[in-house]
């Protein structure tokens, strides 16, 4: 049965909106309300969702980046402190961390040094997603590792990069992209947007292109949460498209506000749901 807070969140959630005078919303009040309402077992499954920006913001700094993604539920200085010593991350993603700072080392057993560090860390994310006790969040990200290679897929292909470099974790789709020399490796039965990709890979200004990959994104949230209306899962599916609403609101106000009604929009069709 869904929890009758959930639903008041869930309701409460539509009065956001965005202002035109400033660059968004703030998605740190968003959170902040999200954290207040849900009991601390479904806030991991929150957290962990937001912990995909954290896993971009280590490798950033591993790699010598300044740039950080504000998503991200670490601040700059504590994804400094997390690579030195890593005491706050989940143990798979801190074994992975310290493998590579010390690849002779007992965390390296078992962790494929010779790879790049993105794509170990990226991998053991995966992992940790896939055994969570939300479905939305074990089919999302397991379709937003899938969207990722394909991705990358495409552009190791144009080039001339080994796949199987550019590629996180395993499974069916990974060995197709690793195997297939076809325009669209294959994969039209398993990936209903492979075609939709293709053409938004092929987009020359870049801007678009991004529109195009993250629409992608919202479609399969809102298919990977057709029957989900106040539960922990219709909360998590609503942070991920408000995510790329925070993204676009930054990038583009009208794009934004453009996602954001879509938003509300599917919003409103729920509240005729009755429970």
């Amino acid at each position: 049965m869904f929890s009758s807070n959930y639903y008041t969140l869930v309701a409460g959630l539509r009065e956001y909106a965005l202002d035109a005078d400033t660059k968004g919303f703030d998605i740190t009040e968003i959170l902040t309300e999200v954290e207040e309402s849900l009991s601390a077992k479904d806030w991991q499954s929150v957290a962990l969702l937001y912990t995909y920006y954290d896993c971009e913001n280590l490798v950033a700094r591993h790699n010598g980046s300044s740039a950080h993604n504000a998503l991200g539920l670490l601040s700059p200085e504590q994804v400094a402190a997390e690579l030195e010593n890593p005491t706050t991350l989940p143990k798979s993603l801190a074994k992975v961390i310290r493998a590579y700072a010390d690849t002779e080392g007992e965390d390296a057993e078992g962790v494929d040094t010779s790879l790049p560090f993105a794509v170990s860390l990226f991998g053991a994310y995966y992992a940790l997603c896939a055994s969570s006790g939300s479905a939305f969040l074990r089919n999302w990200s397991e379709s937003d590792r899938a969207l990722r290679n394909v991705i990358a897929a495409l552009v190791a292909r144009e080039r001339g990069i080994a796949v199987d470099s550019a590629t996180v974790g395993g499974g069916e789709i990974v060995e197709q992209l690793h195997r297939s020399s076809a325009a669209d490796f294959g994969l039209r039965g398993e990936l209903s947007y492979i075609d939709q990709l293709i053409s938004a890979m092929d987009e020359h200004n870049m801007v678009e292109k991004e529109r195009k990959i993250d629409l992608i994104r919202w479609s399969v949230a809102s298919e990977l949460s057709t029957f989900d209306y106040f539960s922990l899962d219709a909360v998590l599916a609503y942070l991920v498209k408000v995510n790329l609403v925070a993204r676009w609101t930054l990038l583009d106000v009208k794009t934004g506000r453009q996602m954001f009604d879509k938003l509300m929009a599917e919003l409103d069709g729920k509240q005729h749901i009755e429970i």
